[in-house]
């Protein structure tokens, strides 16, 4: 059907009309949803991370259909994370830590699992996190865990064998690079500042057009943004887009990580054990008996034996023992609420000098 421009926005503004009735409507079910679960007893925060994903996953399944697009899945999945942020704020509001200060790729993916509608706090450090969602000071916690080039990041690891909290979600990333500066010429940069897991994923182009300028690692890319526009002249920093724009700094060069595909993968920390959804990852941590040969091999064949797809391994040596000592973390396709799952853990668990559910939650959607 054909239309002219003018009877095309009168039929926007109509769709626009009956959109925001049908949100208002949703959000004041929301409400309702609120009170029930008072009146059964449940005073605590409404966020349900099963829920949430069943909800972003049946609009991608939407958009499948044959009345489905234009719009793409990522797209969807982006409105309808903000409708959903926005009426769980009805029913109770979250604060968020997460690390800081303010442009970190952490506070995007903040944006990304949980919408603009929560409190997000900037924290200077992982360890910080992990004490503020303890403490009660913030609701959940958004910590790095794994860079697709850099690999994994050893203070999240660290802090998740001692920590009381659970891991509730997961968010995967897109990470682009920029080489922010208040300089407008690349040839004056003397210095770099960056998070060594960025350096890491820039090591191949700031070798091929920086290979003078001095790298100095800082806690977040954020702050080291914030220092390049605080020193000025000679001094550049490697972060994102939206921290150029925080700190008024000019992008000499885009997209500088070595790998396009280039994905950080964040963990939602808490104190939930969300529902199984049937697209779940189980974490664990655990420990071999030393000085027996194939302890490894003996931790790891309950897995094999329940079919369970191990989906990513790390080891990280154990504090205050000799070197040959080692946690193994290890994620595998499952919840803990499949009877099969934890059969095979009680197997693990019975073999393991030191073993740990980390937490059952679901599978990123996008």
């Amino acid at each position: 059907m054909s239309r002219t421009l003018p009877e095309a926005r009168v039929v926007i503004d109509a769709l626009d009309e009956h959109i925001q009735r049908l949100i208002s409507e949703r959000a004041r079910i929301a409400q309702e949803v609120a009170h029930i679960k008072l009146k059964q007893g449940d005073t605590g925060d409404h966020y349900r991370p099963a829920r949430e994903a069943e909800v972003l996953r049946k609009a991608i399944a939407r958009n499948q259909l044959p009345d489905g697009g234009p719009l793409t899945d990522d797209a969807i999945a982006r409105l309808m994370r903000e409708i959903m942020s926005a009426c769980l704020s009805l029913e109770s509001p979250l604060t968020i830590a997460y690390l800081g200060p303010e442009g970190t790729y952490t506070q995007a993916a903040v944006l990304k699992h949980f919408g603009d509608a929560v409190k997000a706090r900037p924290l200077s450090g992982i360890d910080e996190i992990f004490r503020d969602v303890e403490s009660g000071g913030a609701d959940y916690g958004v910590v790095p865990v794994e860079n697709s080039i850099g690999g994994v990041v050893t203070n999240t690891l660290d802090a998740l064998v001692n920590t009381s909290l659970r891991i509730c979600g997961e968010v995967a990333l897109p990470v682009h690079h920029h080489l922010l500066s208040a300089e407008t010429d690349l040839a004056r940069v003397k210095t770099i500042y960056a998070h060594p897991q960025s350096f890491a994923q820039c090591r191949t182009w700031l070798d091929a057009r920086c290979p003078k300028a001095e790298r100095e690692t800082v806690s977040s890319n954020g702050q080291g943004a914030k220092m390049a526009a605080e020193q000025g002249a000679g001094v550049a920093a490697i972060a994102s887009a939206q921290a150029g724009q925080l700190n008024a700094l000019n992008i000499l060069a885009s997209n500088i990580e070595d790998d396009p595909s280039n994905t950080t993968r964040f963990l939602i920390i808490g104190r939930q054990n969300p529902a199984i959804t049937g697209q779940d990852v189980t974490a664990v941590v655990l420990s071999a008996h030393r000085n027996q040969p194939g302890a490894l091999f003996s931790l790891l064949q309950p897995f094999a034996d329940a079919k369970l797809d191990l989906t990513r391994i790390e080891s990280r040596p154990i504090k205050g023992t000799p070197v040959q000592d080692y946690f193994f973390f290890v994620d595998f396709a499952g919840h803990t609420n499949d009877p099969q799952v934890l059969a095979a853990l009680d197997a693990v668990r019975a073999n393991a000098a030191f073993f740990k559910i980390l937490g059952s939650y679901p599978k990123a959607v996008m």
